[in-house]
């Protein structure tokens, strides 16, 4: 994927484009429309339900922001695939049937989804791919900078192992499915990092990007190399990185490595209080889904400045060539800013991250 470069930024990404003038365009998505009006139909198509962010975050985000687009009026058809393309397909084609007005697409398999994405377009239903860079006649893409995301893990592990590092320490890399096009992006921008300044020992591509799969690659890999070989465990996700936690435990290691991870979830936040987890990735979902949602209601409302602006950078797909896109930077979650980031922007507060056992914890940091 082409992408046009983007610094990772420092602080809270809650703050809208268009809330606050970036776009470049006088009024709102609320204004008459020459194509549509606000009574519109805006479908929602989600992968999995194993990363939490999805129920949770992305598919009330996004409807809310729909709902003060359109004043309440528009509605938001959704479904959730759980990790199985066939049923992903299944539910493209009942949102062409339905006749929805413009399709919002986060693709199990990006590349499976293809031929349902012509389908949409040969209807005349818009599809811009959310989070995941779907094949097929997309009008427009949206997601986190995930190169840059693969790089800050990278970073990461390099840091944490610090200056006594060697290029012959020995590192795990979990990749997310190679059904999906973010895992590669992820894993290109951390051997970016990684490159020459470690060895990796064992990598993996985790199917489904389950931590029950991910647990299960790295107790292979704790038997091929032996635990106290292992300097460092580059895992893609949160969820991963719980399993890889559960493996080398269960393998006697009382001193954990360096564990990347990305998403923020809420026990991937106190890991990194506890110190059994490094880093995470955190990501402003509230910014990508309010933004897909702009995007969606602009296209088929016709706003095209508004649309032209929301989606600025250009990427490459493997079928297509310099679709619209917007890339939403990232920060690296640590110990330091936790409460700059998820306590700041809403995600959590103090109270659930310092639950119970949690509390000394925070003490320690001075979360409070």
């Amino acid at each position: 994927m082409r992408r046009s470069g983007i610094a990772v930024a420092a602080g809270s990404l809650t703050l809208s484009l268009s809330a606050c003038g970036a776009l470049g365009v006088a009024g709102s998505s609320t204004e008459a429309s020459p194509t549509k009006g606000n009574d519109i139909t805006v479908g929602l198509l989600l992968p999995e339900k194993a990363n939490t962010r999805y129920e949770k975050f992305d598919h009330p985000m996004f409807e809310a922001k729909v709902a003060e687009l359109t004043r309440k009026q528009g509605k938001v058809e959704y479904a959730n695939a759980d990790a199985s393309a066939r049923r992903q397909a299944r539910q493209l084609q009942e949102m062409i049937d339905n006749k929805v007005d413009v399709i919002v697409l986060d693709a199990v398999d990006a590349h499976a989804i293809a031929d349902g994405v012509k389908k949409a377009k040969d209807e005349g239903i818009p599809v811009i791919a959310y989070d995941r860079l779907a094949e097929g006649p997309i009008d427009a893409y949206i997601s986190f900078d995930n190169e840059l995301v693969g790089e800050v893990q990278g970073r990461s592990v390099i840091e944490a192992l610090g200056s006594g590092r060697d290029t012959a320490d020995k590192i795990v890399m979990m990749n997310g499915s190679s059904t999906d096009p973010n895992a590669k992006q992820f894993k290109a921008g951390a051997l970016s990092q990684l490159g020459g300044k470690v060895t990796v020992a064992k990598s993996y591509d985790t199917v489904e990007w389950k931590p029950e799969n991910a647990k299960a690659n790295m107790e292979k890999a704790i038997d091929a190399l032996g635990a106290s070989n292992i300097a460092a465990v580059y895992s893609a996700n949160d969820g991963m990185a719980g399993g890889i936690i559960d493996a080398l435990k269960g393998a006697g290691v009382t001193k954990l490595p360096p564990i990347t991870g990305q998403d923020a979830e809420l026990p991937a936040v106190q890991r990194i209080l506890t110190g059994d987890q490094y880093m995470s990735v955190y990501k402003s979902y509230p910014q990508e889904a309010e933004s897909a949602a702009e995007m969606a209601v602009a296209k088929i409302q016709g706003k095209d400045i508004q649309f032209d602006a929301l989606a600025s950078d250009r990427v490459d797909s493997p079928t297509d060539k310099d679709i619209p896109a917007q890339l939403v930077p990232v920060v690296a979650l640590t110990k330091g800013n936790i409460k700059s980031t998820v306590v700041q922007d809403g995600f959590y507060k103090l109270s659930e991250i310092c639950a119970g056992k949690f509390q000394s914890a925070c003490d320690a940091v001075g979360l409070e």
